[in-house]
């Protein structure tokens, strides 16, 4: 799993999973920050997820942290919340099935060698596939003293976080259920309704 760890401040994982920890210490985690009302988004959630990928993120301020995402009607959902104080995002897609009809609708940017930014980024996220790396990484800091990530973006007292530098992620493929930003630059936007056999998502 560990691809490098030979220097200092300096951490590259070959496969990077949501919270980096074994499954029951991510759980416990989540658990721990629903018991305290450690709600992520500061909105309504859908109650559908939607599908991210891109060919590199490149960020500065990353935080990541236990946390449920609430519909309106009160149905939560268990996930990660990552927190990213500037980004670049380079040949992004993001894409959403309209539920009960063979239709996509996706969104494309960041082509060209000009990536979409964001600013005060935060996702609340299902699952997060790629190849990862993080400088001057903590990892286990108590959530609720992150400092790292944008305004605010901390979790529950004693509820397992972590934080670095930076972070680079390859081949990034991600499960989200919202994400909001300060600001959110998307170079090249293309946006499409894709019905039938051309209704296909990011990955």
């Amino acid at each position: 799993m560990q691809d490098r760890f030979d220097n200092p401040g300096r951490t590259r994982w070959r496969r990077f999973a949501a919270l980096l920890v074994p499954a029951t210490a991510v759980a416990g985690a989540i658990v721990f920050g629903m018991a305290n009302g450690a709600i992520a988004a500061s909105f309504a959630v859908s109650g559908q997820t939607f599908k991210v990928s891109a060919t590199e993120l490149r960020g500065e301020g990353f935080v990541q942290y236990g946390g449920i995402a609430k519909e309106k009607d009160g149905t939560t959902h268990p996930i990660a919340v990552s927190g990213i104080r500037d980004a670049k995002l380079y040949n992004l897609c993001q894409s959403v099935k309209v539920p009960g009809a063979p239709v996509v609708l996706t969104i494309k940017a960041g082509g060209g060698g000009k990536p979409a930014t964001a600013t005060e980024l935060l996702i609340d996220m299902d699952s997060l596939e790629g190849d990862a790396e993080f400088k001057n990484i903590n990892i286990g800091q108590d959530a609720s003293t992150l400092t790292g990530g944008p305004k605010g973006a901390t979790g529950a007292e004693k509820a397992f976080g972590q934080q670095s530098d930076t972070v680079v992620i390859k081949n990034l493929r991600q499960v989200a259920r919202s994400t909001h930003a300060g600001t959110f630059n998307l170079t090249g936007l293309r946006l499409a309704v894709n019905a039938g056999a051309d209704a296909k998502e990011c990955f």
